[in-house]
């Protein structure tokens, strides 16, 4: 495998995890998963987005921080590649989002105290999907808590995130998921595992289904 860290990104519902486990057990890869579920904020967050938007990105910036330091810090002579669901980053994309312009700039003083200790991907696999699939997915699942997410908050993050790729120069999978199935499509994954065998520049490279 070219890639020894490698990151699935895309909004809420896109099909991170979906693919981080598919591609974890085909490469037998070591597997970082967010743990969403142990933030006490989140449920709090979708109820009352303001009173509870600093301690949600809070919490989850501490844990994200923790999780990489520890598992990314650890040798392990058997699985010498690392999938993970999450960018570092996506902390500050989403308090860009949640964030007043004070707490933003606060926030964001703490996270470039962090960002420099932990290792960046070897390549980024974004998911991009649009809006009413999204929101397929969510219903799908079905975390309480998640079911009245608005569409133009998807959008807001959709568009923060695809702003960041943009102006990044990381190695960048963007993969229209628009039509993607990778769970019942072996064909969809092997176009995965396939692009993750090849070389490239700094920047985007577009996979479509």
């Amino acid at each position: 495998m070219k890639y020894k860290f490698i990151t699935i990104e895309g909004n809420i519902g896109a099909g991170k995890t979906t693919l981080a486990n598919l591609l974890s057990t085909k490469l037998n890869a070591r597997l970082v998963l967010e743990e969403f579920a142990d933030n006490p904020f989140l449920a709090k967050f979708y109820e009352n987005p303001v009173q509870y938007a600093f301690s949600v990105e809070l919490f989850f910036m501490a844990e994200r921080f923790k999780q990489m330091k520890d598992l990314l810090g650890q040798q392990d002579l058997f699985q010498t590649t690392t999938v993970s669901d999450y960018l570092f980053t996506k902390c500050l994309l989403f308090a860009k989002v949640n964030l007043p312009d004070d707490e933003f700039r606060l926030f964001q003083r703490l996270f470039d105290m962090m960002q420099p200790q932990l290792i960046q991907p070897d390549i980024l696999i974004y998911l991009h999907a649009p809006v009413n699939k999204l929101q397929e997915n969510i219903k799908k699942r079905n975390r309480t808590y998640e079911l009245n997410i608005k569409d133009d908050y998807l959008f807001k993050i959709q568009e923060t995130y695809t702003g960041y790729i943009k102006q990044h120069q990381m190695k960048t999978l963007f993969v229209d998921a628009s039509n993607a199935d990778f769970l019942n499509n072996e064909e969809h994954l092997n176009t995965i595992l396939n692009a993750l065998d090849r070389d490239y520049t700094g920047g985007q490279h577009v996979i479509t289904f």
